[in-house]
């Protein structure tokens, strides 16, 4: 299964920069959002090997004599604003004659180019064009009513509209959204009529765009103080930063903080504006033909037709957009870290400087952040995997963790409750083969997509790979026999180990590894079954995210421009999910929103997202509808209908007729035949990086049920150690976690050391609890029990200690 593990929140802005590159745009102190493993893997383009070295020498030669000139750009826009507040008029000229004279080239070509660009712009014809504000909900969540605006196609900008907004509005926004799809540019000129909303810096939306202009911003600082070649700059959870190459021998040092930060505060005041031009690959190509990291994107990622750049002060960016209006909009600006990385996040390609950082439209906002980020710190869950001894990484199997014993009691915990619930639910447990020949993965469609972020090796001269998802494994199980209707829905489950390759630089922790498992299940229904089992996994998602007391909000992804099937099943399937998500909702779970165009290529999808105890979201949990997979893989049932049956032992092929990979349109099912729709589900996703998020929820105080160290028994004296013990045996013959402390220390530091190892209760007992059988009971979250805790009887307790357990219940209580 193919599910959004990694990476940044669901429908967050990228860079086409970033999006190539954000495998290694792995933050370690920023780790969301998933990128998902779905459309996490490497363009084609970096499938190849691009591992020669370049020369580390950092290179600013100018264009070549009788290299070509600047050609008409394409489609841009330029306002009239834009031009009256020229680049000219605010970049500080001091900086700016300090700049190598191929920074100044590039610079003159883009002003060259935005001329021309201005100059047909002016010559377009600007009708009249109906434009409406959807201004969103008010303070008391009702929906402000839509306002229609005078405006002309190629004049009027969505900034222009704000004097009709209230100032509780404006003063948040950030950018604009276009007919609820395209993000656009305020200052970026409507070229047909629409409806725009404006988009808040409090929205995950709003902040990403923030972020990467500020990253901009960093990257104009860099330039200008290093003379360094700049990679890319995205924005991240919290933050952003940029990767830069500097002369060789140096370095980024804490002490040019200080300097950068200086740079940027100078910019701020000049408010410079993002001005963004749509450029030609050859008029690309002229522009960076001094960077050797620009023109990698140039030449491998972008499509024929060219793409954007935006021009901010001196710094001239390769850029898909968009941005905020100007540099004024940033209030607070402070690098965080630095450290070394790898282009491409590839640790055979050449090392780079990155540089963290965070903005905010205020100062308040940015004391705020500091605290949320001290809290994270002491949260972290590599700090508490290691203190609390759950997990290590070592080199000799990097991206790969070692569960100790305590980390290995959550990880079946985690699976006992699922199994538990898929008794409950009619789903059936399988095992697949760890590793399949190509052919396979030919057939399914993810070798074409996916071989980069494969593991494959060559046995008895035949080509194999690690399965990253278990997807087309389960396909052969389904296909392996005749199946009849009266067997669906087949809700099949998998806890199978799987690979992905995950770029070197992009491992961080549990968050992103190369080897892990998940809770995958794959349910093959008919078309009339979709809507009762998304229900059904609604009601699999509350049950199971109620025990960790995570909300999470549901997002509908529709059909992409690139889809595979036809217009009338896309149809049916988005609007069985309408309504079953309609139904959900209306029950009081809250609401869903529609991101139309982001389905997968195979059907649409829901994407649900968690928030943990710090407000922060992870993707976990999705639900996929597939026609795709069951077509290559021709999977059919006999329905209610009569029809000829197939021979005897009749069952899938993987070495199919056709040539794998073949586009070739698989045969129709027969009479009384029909095929079967295949849903992808995971809810807790990877179980690696869900106890990566679990660790920093609960800030390592586990839940009864979930905890490792659920007892520690301490004697008062001595002579009541055979009782101690006595008890651990008592309660390990109940499966429960027990543990002792009949060493030499004090019994004032045995709780103490308790207390820090954040078990659940301590059991502290002399001679008269020995007398009665009884035990004086410690709550880790009781503080009134902490100096004396309450006296029980033994058997009373273990009877207790059991129905927490068995019930799950989040407060630690009995």
């Amino acid at each position: 299964m193919e599910t959004r593990e990694y990476g940044t929140a669901a429908g967050s802005y990228e860079s086409r920069n970033d999006l190539a590159l954000r495998s290694a745009a792995s933050d370690p102190a920023a780790e969301p959002r998933s990128n998902p493993p779905n459309t996490q893997s490497q363009p084609e383009s970096q499938a190849q090997s691009h591992k020669s070295k370049h020369s580390r020498q950092i290179s600013m030669n100018g264009p070549k004599a009788g290299q070509a000139q600047p050609k008409d750009a394409p489609d841009s826009q330029i306002s009239k604003k834009e031009d009256a507040t020229s680049s000219k008029n605010v970049v500080n000229q001091a900086m700016a004659t300090s700049l190598p004279d191929v920074i100044v080239r590039r610079n003159q070509l883009f002003d060259k180019l935005k001329r021309q660009r201005h100059a047909e712009i002016l010559e377009k014809e600007k009708p009249e064009i109906n434009v409406v504000l959807d201004l969103g909900l008010d303070k008391q969540g009702k929906p402000r009513a839509a306002m229609p605006v005078a405006a002309k196609a190629w004049e009027s900008t969505p900034g222009s509209f704000l004097k009709h907004v209230d100032k509780d509005v404006s003063s948040d926004v950030v950018i604009a959204k276009v007919d609820g799809k395209e993000l656009w540019d305020l200052d970026r000129p409507l070229e047909y009529g629409c409806r725009v909303s404006y988009v808040p810096f409090s929205s995950a939306e709003g902040r990403n765009v923030f972020w990467h202009s500020s990253a901009h911003v960093l990257g104009e600082a860099c330039e200008c103080q290093f003379n360094c070649l700049l990679s890319h700059g995205p924005p991240v959870q919290q933050g952003f930063f940029y990767d830069m190459a500097i002369a060789e021998g140096q370095v980024v040092k804490e002490a040019d903080w200080a300097p950068l930060e200086k740079k940027a505060a100078q910019f701020f005041k000049e408010k410079q504006p993002f001005e963004r031009l749509h450029v030609s690959i050859p008029d690309l190509k002229e522009m960076f033909n001094y960077s050797k990291y620009k023109m990698y994107y140039i030449e491998n990622l972008l499509p024929p037709e060219g793409s954007t750049v935006y021009k901010c002060g001196t710094l001239v960016d390769l850029c898909l957009g968009p941005h905020i209006q100007n540099t004024a909009k940033i209030k607070a600006f402070q690098i965080m870290k630095n450290s070394s990385c790898y282009f491409r996040g590839d640790k055979n390609d050449e090392s780079l400087q990155r540089i963290y950082g965070v903005a905010f439209p205020d100062k308040k906002q940015m004391t705020d952040h500091k605290k949320f980020l001290e809290e994270a710190s002491k949260r972290d869950h590599r700090r508490i995997g290691a203190e609390q001894e759950l997990f290590f990484f070592d080199e000799a199997s990097p991206g790969n963790a070692f569960l100790l014993p305590h980390g290995t009691i959550i990880f079946n915990a985690l699976q006992k409750l699922l199994r538990s619930e898929y008794q409950k639910r009619g789903y059936q447990e399988v095992q697949s083969p760890n590793m399949y020949d190509v052919d396979l993965w030919k057939r399914s469609g993810h070798w074409q997509h996916y071989r980069d972020d494969m593991f494959s090796l060559e046995i008895e001269k035949k080509k194999w790979a690690l399965k990253p998802m278990n997807c087309p494994g389960h396909c052969i199980i389904f296909g392996h026999r005749e199946r009849s209707y009266r067997e669906l829905p087949l809700r099949m489950a998998d806890f199978g180990v799987l690979h992905r390759n995950e770029a070197s630089g992009a491992l961080n922790g549990m968050t992103r590894v190369r080897k892990f498992q998940q809770d995958d299940t794959h349910i093959f229904c008919t078309q009339d079954q979709i809507t009762q089992e998304i229900e059904g996994l609604f009601d699999f998602l509350k049950c199971v995210y109620g025990l960790f007391g995570f909300p999470f909000k549901l997002e509908l992804s529709t059909r992409p421009e690139k889809y595979l099937g036809d217009l009338e099943t896309w149809d049916v399937a988005e609007s069985k999910l309408k309504e079953a998500l309609d139904e959900f909702t209306a029950s009081g779970s809250g609401q869903w929103e529609l991101n139309e165009g982001d389905g997968a290529f195979y059907g649409p999808k829901i994407d649900i997202a968690i928030s943990d105890a710090l407000k922060r979201e992870f993707q976990c949990a999705t639900i996929q509808l597939d026609f795709q997979l069951p077509q290559n893989f021709e999977l059919e049932y006999m329905t209610a209908e009569t029809g000829s049956k197939p021979k005897a032992n009749e069952s899938v092929d993987v070495k199919s007729d056709k040539p794998a990979g073949s586009s070739s349109k698989p045969k129709a099912p027969g009479p009384g035949r029909a095929r079967p729709v295949m849903i992808h589900r995971a809810i807790v996703g990877s179980f690696e990086r869900f106890i990566a998020v679990i660790t920093e929820h609960f800030a390592g105080k586990w839940p009864f049920w979930l905890s490792p160290r659920q007892v520690l028994v301490i004697p008062v004296m001595p002579t009541v150690n055979d009782y101690v013990e006595e008890v651990q045996r008592l309660l390990r013959a109940q499966k429960m976690h027990a543990d002792i402390d009949i060493s030499g220390n004090t019994m004032k530091k045995k709780i103490l050391t308790g207390q820090l190892a954040q078990y659940n209760f301590i059991f502290v007992v002399g001679a008269q609890e020995k007398e009665s059988r009884s035990v004086n009971i410690r709550n880790r979250d009781d503080q009134e029990t902490q100096s004396k805790g309450g006296l029980i009887p033994l058997d009373e307790a273990i009877g207790k200690l059991k129905a927490l357990r068995k019930e799950r219940r989040l407060i630690n209580s009995i």
